[in-house]
């Protein structure tokens, strides 16, 4: 099984526009990510996919691969889709570029879900955490996810899922963390599949996955890096390097 790595990096992010290009210690964001991808030689190729000149030099000028996305695209799984349609592979590792902590073990956790029986039934793989605090909880930056009792998703939502309705019972909530595996032919699939509802109401490309019947495993992981989303979220992951 050919395994790869893409990191889809636009550098106009709406929250935090130039965000990748931003220094932790010596490296820009996207730069480390992309470093930190490749040492856990678990990937037979790593690639940065962008539209951005200035990311596409940083990687290049630093000894990574990097790609050109040639068309405009809603989501970074699309960017993928274009970028891998002519690479040899069989799964791709999608590593956003604002997650620069991301370790071995989730990656390796990953990959894991696609052998076996049982992993021929996996379209794409995610990563899911426990979270127990009420304003992550409540917090629509931060997505939850819902699984089946085999770990398959059933929906992900920017609201707290499942509703709270019986106070006698406490419910246990997962943050989802934005790490995916795919099968190429699912991520070649997804690309030509028009956006539906949950998928354009949330603003979480995952959804269409689940809307057009396709089955993704989560994964829970004790890993605990930062997104960078925010200026705010910048100061928190220097003072986590640190």
């Amino acid at each position: 099984m050919r395994k790869i790595a893409v990191i889809p990096a636009r550098y106009a992010a709406s929250r935090f526009p130039g965000k990748l290009m931003e220094k932790l210690g010596d490296k820009t964001v996207i730069r480390m990510t992309y470093d930190n991808v490749v040492a856990t030689n678990l990937f037979d190729d790593v690639f940065v996919v962008t539209d951005s000149e200035l990311i596409y030099n940083e990687i290049e000028n630093h000894g990574g691969k990097a790609i050109y996305s040639l068309k405009e695209h809603e989501t970074g799984s699309d960017r993928i889709a274009e970028a891998v349609e002519q690479l040899e592979c069989d799964v791709v590792l999608n590593v956003q570029g604002d997650e620069p902590f991301i370790n071995e073990k989730a990656l390796a956790d990953l990959l894991c879900s696609f052998e076996g029986e049982e992993g021929k039934n996996v379209d794409v793989a995610t990563l899911k955490q426990e979270i127990t605090e009420a304003e992550e909880i409540n917090n629509p930056n931060i997505v939850k996810v819902i699984v089946d009792f085999k770990d398959y998703a059933l929906y992900f939502s920017r609201s707290p899922i499942p509703f709270a309705r019986e106070t006698n019972f406490t419910a246990t909530y997962y943050r989802h963390i934005g790490v995916y595996a795919f099968r190429k032919n699912a991520l070649l699939k997804f690309a030509k599949l028009e956006m539906r509802q949950c998928e354009r109401v949330e603003k979480l490309e995952q959804l269409r996955y689940l809307e057009y019947g396709m089955k993704i495993k989560v994964v829970q992981t004790s890993f605990n890096g930062v997104g960078i989303d925010t200026p705010e979220d910048l100061v928190k992951a220097k003072a986590l390097l640190n």
